[in-house]
């Protein structure tokens, strides 16, 4: 398929707007129709573009700018439930001890998660979600690697490694 914009040829160009764009064309197109018809009626030389082509990474500026977030132990999205975020900082809620209890409640009791969720007034899948969730520990996890976090800790290591080991023992995805 063929860039309507550039003239390059290629298997990965999209469809946007009826028209087929490369990576590059589709990264600066307008959203609007009318600027979009405009747009791609200005062409392009393919070869201007070659370079662009060679070093374009969508998103990994993106990408390596949180990594060195996640790296002097900031978090990457909203405060999870038991903390809030006060002067850019994640602190400790008012909730933050229904976490512990929580966790507590999940390794002492015999109690289902729907039984544990509904007690907490969660769902279930948020439920799992705080169970799983490397922030309680005082650490930030992003892009598949534990960074350590620079918040304070809601409950302690063992008891976090004591609810990983039971979910895997019960088989909770």
């Amino acid at each position: 398929m063929k860039c309507v914009k550039c003239s390059y040829e290629s298997e990965e160009n999209q469809k946007i707007n009826e028209e087929f764009l490369c990576e590059i064309c589709r990264h600066f197109s307008p959203d609007d129709k009318s600027s979009f018809e405009k747009y791609i009626n200005e062409k392009v030389d393919q070869k201007a573009l070659e370079s662009f082509r060679k070093y374009f990474m969508p998103g990994e500026k993106q990408k390596k700018a949180m990594i060195k977030r996640a790296i002097k132990g900031n978090l990457m999205s909203r405060a999870p439930f038991g903390y809030k975020i006060e002067n850019k900082k994640l602190i400790p809620a008012e909730n933050c001890r229904e976490i512990e209890e929580i966790f507590e409640e999940f390794i002492r009791e015999n109690i289902s998660l729907n039984q544990l969720a509904g007690k907490h007034n969660l769902s279930v899948n948020g439920l799992k979600k705080i169970l799983k969730n490397f922030t309680y520990i005082g650490k930030i996890k992003f892009n598949n690697q534990i960074y350590e976090g620079s918040h304070t800790p809601i409950i302690s290591s063992t008891l976090f490694n004591h609810v990983q080991n039971k979910i895997e023992r019960l088989g909770i995805k």
